[in-house]
């Protein structure tokens, strides 16, 4: 979303950042179930966007649009993530044309002006009658490698990533396990270093309430609330066993990410990013604690989270969904082979910090790795193929949105 709006306000005249203009750049965020309830405040932030819509006036906005406009008569609508059939409905209600970027499938096609396909996978799998629509426009990810180049390279040393997730399942047990991780693997590379990339919808504040008693699974990894230091203008968790992590409270932390040596993360959309920067990764999943772990996609995750019967439910569905998967990295699901290591069962902070020391003792290993993330990445070019394709489809009118 980031990189779209910030290159559709390089090429056009775009409210709020060009005031006098007739044409805005609003955001309208759609009910998802793995939403943490912060994104509207962190798209708030950028300031690109001329209004920003929270997922709880979703449906409010459908029934009566007039309560959160004036809306323009004509506009584009742009779906970027989510469920394809929100930005369907939303078009429709409003009389605006419609684009669709599909990673893997555009599922309505027939409400489509346009689909831009991530690749060959998404737009073959159209009928032929709505080929003429779409145009392959390559991996929005890609196009990280170029916003990646940082000009405040990270001090000298060995640089290892921890990224323990955004949402409440995932840090429930991430946190706790990645700075037990640091510890163990402090032990056996006493040089070694460590960041922490603090997710936008997340805090600082809430790590630290994570690694502390308020969070039930903290005694299983024998940890104690990290310290928290701050120096130079820099702020730093120091765990109890004597680990530096620095924060990295930047977004997108592309940046110091894309020099680290290795990326310690829990799955989701974060080994898309670290894939599309070239960092090697241990991807990580912890099933010992399957009654925190329902923070799955759709009907399965809806079910997960009924209140009455939550656990046993949600152990179960978890469970099934573990013994039915396939890849759980995006590099891997992308690629269809095992490019970064996943590691699922019931893991010990202690055989990953192991697992880790073996990678980074073998640099010739880690750079195969990244090798194969390259390759995987595509050309840089997709952000301004989808720009194109918005200006296509945008009316040449003094009346637009």
């Amino acid at each position: 979303m980031r990189p779209l709006a910030q290159r559709l306000h390089r090429e056009l005249a775009l409210q709020p950042l060009a005031p006098d203009s007739a044409t805005e750049l609003r955001l309208v965020l759609v009910p998802c179930p793995n939403a943490t309830g912060s994104e509207s405040a962190v798209a708030h932030a950028m300031g690109l966007f001329q209004s920003v819509l929270p997922a709880s006036r979703f449906w409010p906005l459908l029934l009566r649009p007039r309560r959160y406009g004036p809306w323009p008569r004509r506009g584009v609508v742009v779906f970027l993530g989510g469920d394809q059939f929100w930005t369907v409905l939303l078009s429709a209600r409003l009389g605006y044309r419609h684009l669709t970027y599909a990673e893997w499938v555009a599922r309505w096609p027939r409400w489509n002006d346009r689909i831009a396909a991530m690749g060959a996978a998404a737009s073959e799998r159209l009928a032929p009658r709505w080929q003429g629509r779409c145009a392959v426009v390559g991996d929005l990810m890609a196009d990280l490698s170029e916003s990646a180049r940082s000009d405040t390279p990270l001090p000298t040393g060995e640089w290892v990533a921890l990224l323990p997730g955004s949402k409440r399942a995932k840090l429930q047990v991430g946190v706790p396990f990645l700075l037990r991780c640091a510890d163990e693997l402090q032990q056996r590379r006493p040089g070694t270093r460590f960041l922490l990339a603090v997710a936008p919808t997340t805090s600082v504040e809430e790590l630290q309430l994570y690694s502390s008693s308020a969070n039930p699974l903290q005694r299983h990894y024998g940890i104690a609330p990290p310290e928290l230091i701050e120096e130079d203008g820099e702020r730093w968790l120091l765990s109890s066993g004597g680990s530096r992590i620095l924060l990295i409270e930047q977004h997108p932390a592309h940046g110091p990410l894309s020099q680290c040596a290795l990326a310690l993360t829990t799955v989701g959309a974060n080994t898309a990013e670290l894939g599309a920067l070239g960092v090697p990764m241990l991807v990580l999943l912890p099933t010992q604690h399957l009654h925190v772990m329902q923070a799955w996609d759709g009907w399965v995750g809806l079910v997960a989270r009924l209140p009455l019967l939550r656990w046993l439910i949600g152990v179960a569905i978890t469970a099934w969904r573990l013994n039915r998967r396939g890849f759980l990295a995006w590099p891997n699901i992308s690629a269809g082979r095992a490019v970064v290591p996943e590691r699922v069962g019931a893991i010990t902070p202690a055989a990953i910090a192991e697992e880790a020391n073996q990678w980074l003792e073998h640099p010739e290993r880690l750079a195969g790795m990244r090798d194969d993330l390259r390759s995987l990445r595509g050309q840089p070019g997709a952000v301004a193929a989808l720009a194109a394709l918005v200006q296509e489809l945008l009316p040449v009118t003094d009346d637009t949105a």
